[in-house]
């Protein structure tokens, strides 16, 4: 007979299925996470269309990206675009149902499905080659905070869950995805003169030898940026977290994980202020 629990009232399959093989984490250890995480992590994604990464196997296995409904329509909301249709979440019980059928992965747009043609969240993905220390990106992290301080630019930061760090930068007077996608790569080919020896705008990886690459590409219409609070799809279940500048020279970028995120849990998130009045205006 199939093991089977509930969680929210969703039947939870094969609960102790590993996923994680490396760590052992288990299907309902990824299903406990978002439903514990859900509090924080549901802000990022309100009304934001998703692409997200499933897993059926374990993340050795087949994992695929999913941004239409098919069979869980039941457990999303969809909206049309372009005549494609795509969905988004608004609950815990729909953040644990993408759990349920096998996510582990949430990507969203930069705009909500309110204003999809006005985005508000900007992305850089600082991605470091292999022969570049963690010493070095970091110092290259606070290179790209100062070029946004100087822009006048309240920035927020997250580990990636792989190599990097992530920069956001929320607005709140949208502009289209023309100029947000234009502002964002002047922003990138302004870090980028400015420190030749740290940063490349080359998107190829033979070019980026003991460089960080500024992804800056996830701003244009129909790119994906991995939500904070979302694992990652890889070895010890990593997750993409909200820390605080302070923190940046205490924790590396693939250092948080389903197995230890608690002990970097605060009384106030780091991003306490994101969704308020310091959201930057253009």
């Amino acid at each position: 007979m199939t093991e089977k629990t509930k969680i929210e009232n969703i039947e939870i399959t094969n609960p102790n299925k590993i996923l994680f093989p490396n760590s052992g984490t288990r299907k309902i250890d990824v299903v406990k996470y978002y439903q514990k995480i859900s509090p924080l992590m549901l802000p990022f994604l309100d009304r934001r269309l998703l692409s997200v990464v499933r897993c059926h196997e374990n993340i050795n296995g087949e994992k695929f990206f999913k941004k239409h409904p098919t069979t869980e329509k039941a457990f999303v909301k969809s909206v049309f675009v372009d005549e494609d249709e795509y969905f988004y979440i608004t609950n815990m019980r729909e953040l644990v149902f993408q759990a349920q059928m096998g996510t582990l992965e949430f990507h969203t747009w930069a705009s909500k499905v309110s204003s999809l043609d006005r985005p508000d969240t900007m992305v850089f993905d600082l991605d470091p080659s292999e022969d570049v220390t963690l010493g070095k990106l970091r110092e290259g992290v606070l290179l790209l905070k100062g070029v946004l301080d100087g822009l006048k630019l309240n920035s927020y930061l997250k580990t990636s869950g792989g190599k990097g760090y992530h920069i956001v930068v929320p607005f709140s007077k949208r502009k289209d995805w023309e100029f947000f996608g234009q502002f964002s790569k002047d922003i990138a080919l302004l870090l980028e003169a400015k420190h030749k020896d740290f940063f490349t705008s080359n998107i190829r990886k033979d070019q980026r030898h003991g460089k960080i690459f500024v992804d800056y590409l996830r701003n244009k219409k129909g790119a994906t940026c991995v939500a904070p609070y979302s694992l990652r799809a890889r070895e010890n279940a990593p997750i993409s977290f909200p820390i605080s500048w302070q923190d940046l020279g205490k924790i590396s970028p693939n250092e948080i994980n389903i197995s230890n995120f608690e002990n970097f849990l605060t009384k106030q998130s780091p991003w306490v202020d994101f969704h308020g009045q310091n959201r930057n205006k253009i």
